[in-house]
């Protein structure tokens, strides 16, 4: 089994930085048994994650994440809890936002997916 760490750290780095630059090509993280809860509404599925995370209202976002810890969720250990905090910076406000997000990835083959 790898470690979570590695496994987390990785996948935040992939993550934030596809988001940052092509929300789109996120697609191949999720399934359609997949679920986003943005600001309280539930979205599942793949396609309607990935259609609310590139409609969202702007153009430019760099994500700036501060602690990105992570643990098991199974006994088997197998799949993995991920929390991620941050500051979020949106076009050219000079004002951060502060952001988090939790994952649950779930094993696949050699990878994981959310």
């Amino acid at each position: 089994m790898a470690d979570i760490n590695t496994v987390a750290g990785q996948f935040v780095d992939f993550y934030y930085q596809t988001f940052d630059s092509n929300r789109a090509n996120l697609a191949s993280l999720y399934r359609d048994t997949s679920m986003l809860t943005f600001e309280g509404a539930p979205i599942k599925g793949t396609a309607a994650i990935i259609e609310k995370l590139t409609s969202l209202p702007f153009q430019q976002v760099q994500h700036k994440v501060t602690t990105k810890d992570a643990q098991p969720s199974s006994p088997e250990g197998t799949s993995i809890l991920v929390s991620v905090t941050g500051l979020l910076l949106v076009d050219d406000s000079p004002n951060p936002l502060q952001f988090s997000q939790i994952f649950h990835l779930i094993p696949e083959g050699g990878s994981y997916y959310v």
